[in-house]
């Protein structure tokens, strides 16, 4: 192996090119460190390249833009996923992030104080690291009773692109965020469906969505006051974007708690009754993407410990837009930019320290 002072050494490399890595990197336009983004899309977009075909955001273009450049309005008020990906794509030209694509983390160690970072295109070596990988690598699926003899089919939301195969079929959509309610708005229109959650969905007002929900959190935030805030509303709570509506409309919103198991052919409900279940979709949310980081060995129960997004376990690593753990809000597009821009700070003041 060549040693590291035959390899360009960057002072920061980032790992994951969506949004929290574009955010980071538009901080580091702001310093004189040398940095490299690395991802693994073959394009710009990030998980948004993964969703559904109909999938709508829940904020209007303002509250759906990353630091320094505001989305341009769209053609609704709230932005589809293409509507998104063409800006996020714009975003990355006009700030022209030195991004290599079609770039497959596979492992990162620490040698001699340095980052060696091992990719398909070989390996990549930093003084400090951020990992951006985000969630939607590592779908979450609860677990089921008798789920491996369930003979139909069982789709996470991130493989569900569009209801075009489901006519006519019955199908039990799992969970009560967003993305639950938008899945099952649509699939509703050609199957037979039954949404299982598990408590009451709470439905917001008409004139409540995400740039509300983002400034109410971020006051209570700010206060300290997070506990009151999140027993009146939550970001998961339901937006009711144009879908949702019509299918309120449509009485397709009746809830169901957990089934208790599978049996062959479909579920079996706390009663005991049985019901014929070709398709289930899991809408059921996602743990951090940390497979790359498995080999520093400070990962646990799929999170690592962190000061805001500085990691305490060892040092020169950052992550950013997992979620709370890793800044408030900072899984969202709006929220990353606060987090992205104190952990650029922190990493010029290690550079200089080092």
């Amino acid at each position: 192996m060549k040693s590291n002072s035959e390899h360009k050494i960057y002072d920061c490399i980032i790992i994951g090119g969506g949004q929290a890595g574009m955010s980071v990197g538009y901080f580091f336009r702001r310093t004189k460190l040398t940095h490299l983004i690395l991802d693994e899309q073959d394009t710009t977009g990030g998980a948004w390249l993964k969703t559904w075909d109909s999938l709508k955001l829940f904020s209007p273009a303002t509250y759906s833009s990353l630091s320094g450049w505001q989305m341009p309005n769209t053609d609704e008020e709230y932005p589809t996923k293409n509507e998104f990906i063409k800006y996020i794509t714009a975003y990355k030209k006009r700030y022209n992030f030195p991004v290599n694509y079609s770039t497959t983390v596979q492992q990162v160690v620490k040698e001699n104080n340095f980052y060696k970072v091992t990719t398909n295109k070989g390996d990549f070596y930093s003084k400090t690291l951020v990992s951006a990988t985000g969630t939607a690598k590592n779908p979450f699926i609860p677990t089921y009773l008798k789920a491996d003899i369930f003979k139909g089919e069982q789709i996470h939301s991130v493989d569900y692109k569009n209801a075009s195969n489901l006519k006519d079929k019955n199908v039990i959509v799992v969970g009560g965020g967003n993305s639950g309610a938008q899945i099952l708005a649509e699939v509703s229109k050609v199957a037979k469906t039954k949404w299982v959650t598990l408590k009451k969905p709470k439905f917001l007002p008409k004139e409540i969505d995400g740039r509300y929900l983002f400034k109410q959190a971020t006051e209570s935030y700010v206060n300290n006051d997070t506990k009151s805030y999140t027993e009146k509303v939550s970001l998961s709570d339901i937006v009711q974007i144009k879908s949702v509506q019509e299918a309120l409309k449509r009485g397709v919103f009746k809830d169901y708690r957990p089934f208790t198991s599978f049996y062959e052919d479909g579920v079996i409900w706390e009663d005991n009754t049985k019901e014929p279940v070709d398709v289930i979709i899991w809408c059921t949310g996602f743990r951090a993407n940390l497979k790359h980081l498995s080999t520093l060995q400070i990962t646990q129960n799929s999170k690592i410990n962190t000061t805001g997004t500085k990691a305490t376990d060892i040092n020169g690593l950052w992550l950013v837009g997992y979620g709370n753990w890793t800044g408030f809000a900072s899984a969202t597009i709006y929220g990353v930019g606060k987090t992205a821009k104190q952990t650029v700070k922190e990493i010029v003041s290690h550079i200089a320290n080092v």
